[in-house]
């Protein structure tokens, strides 16, 4: 190293330059190692920030509904489909383009209830069937008064008419013949939960609600109480981290509920 000494300076005087030289040298330093610290706290909050973004959007992926999600609907434990009308004009529809000649036609025995079709129902064992007795029971207007019970019934497609002696049926009226397979008191019981599915694009997130009996399901059990359904469908928003209400609300029955 190289030192420069002023011989018009005393040597405490050299010494003091040398000094206050070295003094400056550390601020400097030290003011880039500030400098170096708060660029890198400035990098990782924007790291976080996006980390966060990016997961936030990963949840959120909007997916295409199928057809059948329009209605009440579940996939019984053997896969089968079964579909339910949301009311009466629904109801119709189900009847008119969607019930053919191998699916079957489940209604609980009141006044107001949703017609479920368990498509290719009559190869169904019996547990299936249940399973779709159960669920019309549910959306049935049995939960909205409170019962915990109701029988349903069952019939094939050339049971089911519009035509009677008085002549066509209203919109989501039926006329029926033959022997019906019954369900007594069939439990008003739904389970509720959240089926994720990972993709490229990130964690695709579904809430899907199936009778009580169906074999395997885990989840939050709902049925009859006194629990109004906007507070019922908050709660299970909280409890399954689900942040669409409004789908929550559609899958409901009309009615009371009791959610554990």
């Amino acid at each position: 190293m190289e030192i420069v000494i002023d011989l018009a300076e005393t040597a405490q005087g050299n010494a003091n330059e040398y000094f206050y030289k070295a003094k400056r040298a550390r601020k400097k330093i030290e003011g880039a190692q500030l400098s170096i610290r708060e660029l890198e706290e400035k990098l990782e909050k924007a790291k976080e920030r996006y980390d966060k973004k990016v997961s936030s959007k990963k949840v959120k992926i909007v997916t295409k509904k199928e057809w059948y999600e329009k209605f009440h609907w579940f996939n019984a434990s053997n896969g089968m489909l079964a579909i339910g009308g949301r009311d009466a004009v629904q109801n119709e529809l189900i009847n008119s383009k969607y019930f053919e000649d191998r699916d079957l036609f489940f209604h609980a025995d009141i006044f107001g209830a949703s017609v479920v079709i368990l498509k290719e129902g009559v190869d169904a064992d019996k547990k299936v069937r249940e399973e779709a007795a159960q669920f019309a029971a549910c959306y049935s207007s049995a939960w909205k008064q409170g019962l915990s019970t109701v029988d349903v019934y069952c019939l094939k497609r050339e049971q089911i008419t519009k035509s009677s002696s008085k002549g066509s049926l209203g919109t989501g009226s039926f006329a029926m013949k033959g022997e019906r397979e019954w369900f007594r008191s069939v439990k008003l019981e739904l389970v509720a939960f959240v089926a994720a599915k990972s993709t490229e694009e990130g964690e695709i997130r579904k809430l899907i609600v199936v009778p009580g009996g169906y074999e395997g399901a885990k989840g939050l059990k709902i049925t009859t109480g006194n629990t109004k359904k906007s507070d019922a469908a908050k709660f299970i928003a909280k409890r399954l981290s689900y942040e669409d209400l409004d789908y929550i609300m559609q899958q409901l029955p009309a009615g009371e509920f009791s959610v554990k």
